[in-house]
């Protein structure tokens, strides 16, 4: 084998930019049909959830685990609770404030997560397993909300006869593997009936409470607060935090305000709520105050059927079912798009990932979350078999992420909005101990049924802190065992030899780390490469995939694509660097950034890609005096690195793409 050139300075590299609109853009959020129609489809996709809580919030208070005497005085308390409830955490922090939180226009836990990274310092390192642990329990929430939102609307039939419990909760597994079911059609199609169904659903809940109104007007003193104020007065200490988790039931869903901005925008999400969905939910609570004052009877303990007509019961099921799984979708699309990003951002193992539209890139499908949330459910349905012993299993999730936003809403005030402490403190406090209040009561759930997000909330962090722990370590490895690599100077004083042998075509070798200088080292599968063969490709082409800090990449104008050519000779062939970058929400298509890098920047690739070889890596952990619980942390991060989706076909090479793997050996871990 020909003895290595000692490295040589920097020879003038020539570098190339290219692709300002890219692959993976976002979709502008205004489409055709102007802002009444965006105000529509928020109704479907953003209140969904929150929307059908109706259906079981009240109900839950009064027929409950522990359940509230249905007094007059009581059915007044419990009524301006739940007004001030949602008007202090969804109106005044998700509406008002949250929403200004958003990373180029995108919400959700990881935009809070990229954001905060803004502001740098400690707080990023504290706050980001609090994080970790959130987007976690939405998986938790993702599981539930099919679950008890589903069963809460089919038990509407029990109202009419018993006959119809047996099957109610057949009927609710048979929707719900149904809904799981068509998942990977895509929901571009069913989303256009989500805004008008709820639209329906919306006026007709309000329809519902101002019959109730009008028939008990002196339900109206309950939006004094007071009345709120001396229930809780009266309630004691247990009662209280007991009937705070049943209220929080009423929130359910906000953070869907938060987590769908990007795809409608700020706007219109705050028009549909004020003008329609805010007025709804009071009206319908009101009403359903009313009726419980009035001494109303709840067959069952279902207070919304009981104030629906006879003659409008059917109806009004199927209405609730339609949208119940309505709301169920928006949780599922949801919990796709985490994964997304998730995986982007380095904290999941990779997964096959289908997208199910060609002109909107967040609407994807991956199939191992959605049979796990289908299997999930259906077991909950089975197990818990009513909404009311589902309901204890609701509330942790929802407490849970709603007290981190809060926290990771004061450190952003004050680090990245510049907020003076005196201000933010007390603002982001206050929400912060209504939620401490929310998560104490549902915590007293945990025996009965608040362990399954917990459960959930727990496995998720784990696999997410575990799988960006170990890249981390490999990452450290790999930097170990780079001294021993040579340089891209070195490497391009190799090709410039007539005595080093070069094969006749071109490799593509997947680096992890970009590769802009001509001292920087190589990756360690072209170096092993070079050892095994004694021959380096004519073409070498280093491909890095940058994964950036904003949602797309669109929002950072800068070009999608750059290159930088150290070598190009007729002769000895040419040395290539192509960086590719994506934002979190985006998929990666490698493929169309090989193509455009041909095309601008002269990159020598086959223009069939079925005639590409792409060089990638396959790391071997070689463990050594490592404790028994590091020991079993790391074989479940080689069990997920084994059964990861390759790099290659996440990235967008295709499985027609010639890969040859060599495998890394990396230095004892210790």
């Amino acid at each position: 084998m020909t003895e290595l050139p000692p490295p040589a300075s920097d020879a003038p590299v020539r570098r190339h930019a290219f692709g300002t609109e890219g692959t993976g853009t976002r979709i502008p959020a205004r489409r055709p049909g102007g802002l009444l129609l965006l105000c529509i489809t928020a109704l479907g996709v953003v209140y969904g959830d929150v929307g059908t809580s109706p259906l079981y919030t009240v109900a839950e208070v009064f027929h409950g685990r522990d359940p509230t005497p249905a007094t007059p005085a009581n059915a007044l308390g419990v009524a301006s609770l739940i007004l001030w409830v949602v008007t202090i955490s969804v109106l005044l922090k998700y509406v008002l404030l949250v929403l200004k939180a958003d990373n180029h226009g995108e919400g959700g836990t990881f935009a809070l997560l990229a954001l905060l990274r803004q502001g740098g310092g400690r707080v990023v390192a504290v706050l980001t397993p609090a994080l970790v642990l959130a987007a976690g329990l939405l998986y938790g929430e993702g599981i539930i909300t099919p679950a008890i939102s589903v069963l809460s609307a089919v038990e509407g039939l029990t109202v009419a006869t018993d006959a119809f419990e047996p099957v109610v909760v057949p009927i609710t597994v048979g929707v719900l593997v149904a809904l799981f079911s068509i998942q990977r059609r895509g929901t571009a199609g069913v989303g256009r009936m989500f805004g008008p169904v709820m639209l329906v659903w919306f006026v007709c809940i309000a329809a519902l409470g101002v019959v109730q109104i009008v028939r008990h007007p002196a339900i109206l003193a309950a939006v004094n607060p007071w009345h709120a104020v001396r229930f809780l007065g009266t309630a004691g200490t247990y009662h209280l935090v007991v009937v705070m988790g049943s209220v929080l039931l009423a929130v359910t869903g906000c953070e869907a305000l938060f987590a769908d901005m990007g795809h409608l925008g700020r706007r219109p999400i705050r028009i549909a709520w004020t003008a329609l969905v805010y007025p709804s939910l009071l009206l319908n609570y009101l009403g359903q105050g009313a009726y419980v004052w009035a001494g109303g009877r709840a067959p069952e303990g279902h207070i919304f059927y009981a104030i629906v007509p006879a003659s409008c019961l059917y109806p009004m099921v199927a209405l609730a079912t339609a949208a119940t799984v309505i709301a169920s979708q928006a949780l599922i699309s949801g919990a796709f798009s985490l994964t997304q990003q998730a995986i982007a951002m380095g904290l999941f193992p990779r997964l096959r990932i289908t997208h199910t539209s060609s002109t909107h890139e967040g609407q994807v499908y991956i199939g191992t979350i959605n049979w796990t949330l289908c299997i999930c459910s259906v077991l909950l349905v089975i197990l818990f078999g009513s909404s009311s012993n589902l309901a204890a299993a609701y509330g942790f999730a929802v407490s849970g992420v709603m007290l981190v936003t809060s926290i990771t809403m004061l450190a952003i005030a004050v680090r990245v909005w510049r907020w003076p402490a005196w201000q933010a403190v007390p603002v982001f406090g206050a929400f912060a101990a209504l939620e401490i209040l929310f998560f104490t009561s549902a915590s007293l759930k945990v025996l009965h049924g608040g362990w399954v997000p917990l459960l959930v909330g727990a496995v998720l962090y784990g696999v997410m802190s575990t799988w960006h722990w170990g890249r981390a370590l490999v990452s450290r490895q790999y930097a170990r065992i780079a001294p021993s690599c040579e340089t891209v100077a070195q490497i391009v004083e190799l090709k410039k030899d007539p005595k080093v042998p070069q094969m006749p075509r071109s490799v593509v070798v997947m680096s992890s780390r970009p590769v802009v200088s001509a001292q920087d080292r190589i990756p360690p599968v072209l170096h092993l490469f070079w050892l095994r063969l004694g021959a380096l490709p004519k073409h070498v082409v280093f491909l890095t995939v940058v994964h950036e800090n904003v949602p797309f990449h669109s929002t950072s104008r800068q070009p999608r694509f750059d290159a930088s050519t150290f070598l190009f000779d007729e002769d000895r062939g040419s040395v290539t660097s192509v960086r590719a970058h994506y934002g979190y929400m985006e998929h990666p298509d490698v493929r169309m950034a090989l193509a455009r890098a041909k095309a601008d920047a002269g990159v020598k690739v086959p223009g069939d890609p079925r005639r590409w070889l792409v060089l990638v890596g396959q790391e071997n952990i070689i463990v050594s005096g490592v404790s028994w619980l590091g020991r079993l942390r790391l074989s479940f991060f080689r069990f997920m690195l084994r059964n990861a989706v390759p790099a290659h076909l996440y990235l967008g090479l295709g499985s027609d793409t010639h890969v040859t793997t060599e495998i890394v050996h990396l230095p004892s871990v210790s």
